[in-house]
């Protein structure tokens, strides 16, 4: 007997503001722009791209290009998305993880342009 799947869509529980804020603070402890900017556009899609690119003032297929993978969105972008869901961001100062020196001067910047 096959086992059978179902397709995960993080989108579906994307269904509170709690979630979301949860989410997103996962994602950005991780660091990397592309999974930033592809959470960026499951929570949209969690709200509908419809409601979320006239909140915005972008167009739906601007979002969904700069929300995608390989999207590379707009600081203004990021923000208007998270407001939609009623959320705002904020930032707090690296915790000190370890003796490296990496660690105490701020950690990996590869991704920081």
């Amino acid at each position: 007997m096959a086992l059978k799947t179902t397709k995960w869509d993080t989108a579906e529980i994307l269904d509170s503001p709690e979630m979301v804020a949860a989410y997103v603070e996962a994602v950005m402890e991780e660091g990397d722009p592309e999974l930033i900017a592809l959470a960026l556009g499951n929570i949209a899609r969690s709200k509908g791209m419809t409601e979320v690119a006239k909140k915005t003032g972008i167009t739906r297929e601007g979002l969904y290009k700069a929300l995608s993978a390989e999207g590379d969105p707009k600081l203004s972008t990021f923000l208007g998305v998270l407001k939609s869901m009623g959320l705002r961001l904020s930032v707090k100062p690296l915790e000190e993880r370890g003796s490296g020196q990496d660690d105490k001067e701020g950690g990996d910047l590869r991704h920081a342009s």
